[in-house]
């Protein structure tokens, strides 16, 4: 018998950004880069990608590479529309712009807060904003519209 992560979390009632949260740190590509959930508000989601060596990019300088850093915002932010909607609604990542502002220090993880801002219909607007410890002084800025594939109603 396989063991159950999903730790209480169900796709069919309301959305409990806590659970989805430890879920996020423990199946799949979430948990393959081992992130983990940070906090949530109504329409926030936060959470942290530790450092680790296997996550490094090219280079071998220790900084963390970018595709983790984007699966991160990518998680965060659609966390942060479920969050925002109460509940979980299937959606696609129609345009997802991060902004580097500079590489995370090595040996850091990488934090990263996300806000859904507004909802129109099946689109949802998101921001977020990343960083190793100082939150004015980010690594990097994130933007994007998802679209809703499931019923919004």
């Amino acid at each position: 018998m396989s063991e159950d992560k999903t730790q209480g979390w169900r796709v069919d009632g309301p959305f409990d950004p806590e659970a989805a949260g430890k879920v996020l740190g423990s199946l799949g590509h979430g948990g393959f880069l081992g992130m983990r959930y940070g906090g949530h508000g109504t329409d926030w989601f936060e959470a942290e990608l530790p450092w680790r060596e296997e996550l490094v990019g090219a280079g071998g300088n220790g900084v963390l590479a970018s595709g983790p850093i984007i699966s991160l915002f990518d998680n965060c932010t659609a966390m942060a529309i479920w969050t925002r909607r109460q509940r979980f609604v299937p959606h696609v990542t129609l345009d997802l712009r991060i902004d580097y502002v500079r590489a995370a220090v090595p040996g850091r993880s990488v934090i990263a807060r996300a806000e859904c801002y507004q909802i129109r219909g099946a689109l949802a607007f998101v921001r977020g904003l990343a960083h190793d410890g100082d939150t004015s002084d980010p690594v990097a800025h994130a933007a994007g519209i998802f679209m809703a594939t499931g019923d919004t109603a």
